[in-house]
């Protein structure tokens, strides 16, 4: 499965199967994400076999179960940290996808103080998402219509289209989709978003996906 593949398959999952990830595959995420820190200035931790976080009340008020795996979201504790870990923390839901992980984005049901992650002075944990496999693949969420978040979209190119078309398949904290394309001058692009609970984590994994769909060309983010 590669990446685009992986988007259009990739659905929320909250309940999973008692079964760690694959060692190989386990090897191959942790060499990701070292990367991916590298490269984004994060430090995100993939912390496998560590269900504490998991537990009690709040779980299930999010419907989780079965959650043993997750990636921690952490960095440095500034403006840009929450749309970094949206953008970054995606890449590596979309490469684990299509090595047959399921995911959730999880912004507040699970116990940030049993988290095992480290976070050094100066860093925030932002959120985690839970990875293994799940008891079903998910299904697709109910979405907005292009022009509802788009801005001088009528007539676009076919590049901004389907990018557009790729952010309305991204995950978003209660589905609220806040996000917002405005295509400038012909081939600028700018990313903005309302108010909500975690929106600029997902103002983040919109951006990507846009970037995904849009592919490699002449445009550029504004």
């Amino acid at each position: 499965m590669n990446v685009m593949e992986a988007v259009q398959a990739r659905h929320s999952v909250r309940s999973f199967l008692d079964r760690p990830i694959d060692p190989a595959t386990l090897a191959e995420l942790q060499a990701l994400v070292a990367q991916y820190n590298a490269e984004s200035g994060l430090r995100m931790q993939l912390m496998a076999d560590d269900p504490a976080p998991f537990g009690g009340l709040l779980s299930k008020i999010g419907w989780l179960s079965g959650v043993r795996s997750y990636l921690a979201l952490v960095g440095p504790d500034d403006a840009a940290l929450d749309e970094k870990c949206g953008y970054w923390g995606e890449k590596l839901v979309l490469e684990a996808q299509a090595r047959g992980v399921n995911s959730c984005w999880v912004g507040g049901s699970y116990k940030p103080g049993k988290c095992s992650a480290e976070v050094r002075p100066g860093e925030r944990l932002a959120l985690v998402v839970a990875l293994g496999y799940g008891r079903s693949q998910g299904k697709p969420h109910k979405s907005k219509g292009y022009a509802e978040v788009t801005v001088n979209g009528e007539g676009a190119p076919d590049w901004f289209r389907r990018g557009v078309d790729c952010a309305l398949l991204a995950p978003t904290a209660i589905n609220q989709q806040k996000f917002k394309f405005e295509l400038m001058d012909g081939d600028r692009v700018r990313a903005t978003t309302d108010r909500g609970p975690f929106s600029n984590v997902d103002l983040g994994i919109a951006r990507l996906h846009f970037e995904l769909g849009a592919g490699k060309g002449d445009w550029q983010w504004n």
